[in-house]
């Protein structure tokens, strides 16, 4: 089983419009909803490729509720996602997300979250550590709602360590600095959290400064131009084979959900990676935000390029 916990999770409504233009009414030609988060939208993955997963965090109010039931109701997949949400007196936050069709632009709004108590996070970190007894690996993903204090990736992969479960912590700012302190096994930061981790935005020097700062592994995503890995074992470079236009909505965390899958399949570091690139390329291009589209995805993952660095590991 993989955990993966969402902290702040979200209702995700998605409008697409003819054109966005400011300081006028839209019309809105579609409309979807859809349990989100980070760590819910990695495990929809997960399931999807078949890898039995649970996922944790809170939910609660009548945002949490629909979120809920919108997660109960997902098709079924080739296994299972079962739902282990911790409840809040708070209300789930919302994200909303406006596709310019002219462009194919994406306007992003999110909400902060609930704020969460002391003996709410109580509650979420006994459900973890029962979680953790049967988990092969965990994810920790996205922002942190307000009243958890800023330390917590760092006291849950601590935990997951303790357990001898590999974790993944996948977040930014000052989560990210103080999380990676606890030494996670991965991090995947885009290219704008890493250079404002270290300071640094050429790819190479920052990701290995990154792993000097704890992590064993560091995954970074860079966009368009796919994923960069330094870890124990060597430094390689994955690339789709070609630019692509779409929703980047959610491609993070497929990409999460491809690394993770080929953690838990023993996969060599070369193809996780690729595993990742093709599935975050293949969500960029799904009609849906967050949902990846799977023909496009097996015709990617034999044409993902791989480049091995000769310097090997940071």
């Amino acid at each position: 089983m993989i955990l993966t916990v969402t902290l702040n999770t979200a209702l995700d409504l998605t409008y697409s419009v003819p054109a966005l233009v400011p300081h006028s009414s839209h019309r809105v030609t579609d409309l979807s909803e859809r349990p989100g988060g980070k760590g819910l939208n990695v495990a929809r993955v997960l399931t999807a490729l078949g890898h039995d997963t649970v996922v944790t965090g809170f939910a609660g109010g009548a945002t949490g509720t629909v979120l809920r039931d919108l997660l109960a109701a997902l098709p079924r997949q080739k296994a299972t996602l079962t739902d282990a949400l911790v409840p809040v007196s708070g209300d789930t936050r919302r994200t909303l997300a406006v596709v310019d069709a002219a462009t194919g632009d994406t306007t992003q709004f999110n909400e902060a979250g609930p704020h969460v108590t002391a003996d709410e996070w109580t509650a979420l970190l006994g459900a973890y550590a029962e979680l953790l007894k049967t988990a092969d690996a965990v994810a920790l993903c996205g922002s942190l709602p307000p009243g958890i204090h800023v330390g917590a990736y760092g006291e849950l992969v601590r935990l997951a360590r303790t357990a001898g479960v590999p974790v993944l912590l996948d977040t930014s700012g000052e989560p990210l600095r103080r999380g990676i302190a606890a030494r996670p096994d991965l991090i995947k930061p885009n290219a704008d959290e890493l250079a404002q981790l270290t300071g640094s935005r050429e790819p190479l020097r920052a990701t290995r400064d990154a792993r000097r700062r704890g992590a064993h592994g560091v995954i970074a995503s860079l966009g368009p131009d796919g994923m960069l890995a330094v870890t124990p074992d060597g430094v390689w470079r994955a690339s789709p084979p070609a630019p692509v236009k779409g929703n980047p909505t959610g491609a993070g965390d497929s990409a999460v959900a491809g690394l993770l899958s080929g953690l838990a399949e023993s996969l060599s570091w070369p193809d996780r990676l690729r595993r990742a690139v093709a599935l975050s390329t293949a969500t960029v291009l799904a009609p849906t935000a967050g949902d990846f589209d799977r023909t496009a995805y097996e015709e990617l993952l034999p044409r993902v390029a791989i480049e091995e660095h000769a310097a090997g590991a940071a």
